[in-house]
């Protein structure tokens, strides 16, 4: 069976129409070997369906512009529905996939396929490492493991943006595109939660109750000694289990979840950058605008010229 990666042509990077009439198409384009994204845009008046099967050991990561698409894994019996404005990401060792697409208005979509070899170029022997964690898990026997889904947020949008103009670039396509590949998998990556530290019970329950309080309060959030008192335990013992489950501290996991929040916000062009700092909690739109750019590389007024 051939790899769906290994681009065997002189060029690095490859653009390939899989179909295409006046407004429809699926494009497959080769960044480089072991890097793969597929760009498509279907309005299919009735249900579609593709067979998928393959040995590459793969990360899968399918972002959903418009409409909704359906993954139906035959080795494990499990169905997984991608739903519009969101992103999901899986691993796979192994691939026996029907692809559904239903009846609908409009399906766009990109979808970006990493090799578990891209992934081990930057393995760092730490248990608490998501590349690592990643890379381990494509080695076990996995057909379709769901891992994450988030709400499509604006950065992503805007680096997804930069790899399709790469096409138009007369040089270099392969390296620029690369490059912005690595960007947005920083981003996503930030997001996996992990934990693979010895942890009490005690402890688990504790930063649990913390995450989920914090979740629903980080625009004005508690002080250290009411989260704590809602946790039912001492200030002490929640910043040390938080520290030690999450890598970070609580005022950081605080800042992390504003930004995130942000940068969904952004996606709505009518808002402005300082209506967006003051419903994340942030008074002075400098201070945001800094901590964003710390924090995603980007300032929050290039998102907005989308």
């Amino acid at each position: 069976m051939e790899s769906f990666f290994f681009n065997l042509t002189e060029s690095s990077y490859k653009i390939e129409k899989l179909f295409e009439t006046k407004d429809e198409y699926i494009t497959r384009v080769d960044i480089s070997n072991g890097i793969v994204f597929l760009d498509i845009e279907l309005h299919p008046s009735k249900e579609l369906r593709y067979e998928f099967s393959n040995l590459d050991r793969m990360l899968c990561i399918s972002v959903v512009y418009a409409g909704s698409v359906a993954l139906f894994d035959k080795l494990a019996q499990q169905k997984y529905l991608l739903s519009a404005e969101h992103i999901d990401l899986f691993v796979s060792s192994r691939q026996d996939i029907e692809i559904i697409v239903p009846k609908q208005e409009s399906l766009k979509v990109f979808v970006l396929c990493i090799a578990d070899f891209i992934l081990k170029r930057y393995l760092s022997a730490s248990t608490n490492s998501v590349i690592d964690f990643l890379y381990h898990s494509l080695q076990e026997d996995i057909t379709l493991l769901h891992l994450e889904r988030h709400a499509l947020d604006a950065l992503s949008l805007y680096i997804i943006e930069k790899v399709r103009a790469m096409a138009s670039m007369e040089s270099m396509n392969s390296l620029r595109c690369e490059h912005a590949i690595l960007e947005f998998l920083i981003h996503r990556f930030a997001l996996i939660d992990i934990h693979q530290d010895s942890l009490s019970d005690d402890e688990i329950c504790i930063t649990k109750s913390a995450k989920e309080i914090l979740l629903k309060s980080f625009v004005h959030p508690p002080t250290i000694e009411v989260l704590a008192h809602l946790c039912a335990t001492n200030e002490t013992k929640l910043k040390s289990a938080f520290k030690k489950r999450y890598k970070t501290t609580i005022y950081n996991y605080i800042q992390k979840l504003r930004l995130q929040k942000a940068n969904l916000l952004l996606r709505e062009q009518s808002s402005t950058i300082g209506a967006v700092a003051k419903e994340v909690g942030y008074k002075h739109q400098g201070h945001f605008s800094k901590l964003f750019f710390e924090h995603y590389g980007v300032y929050p007024k290039d998102l907005l010229k989308k």
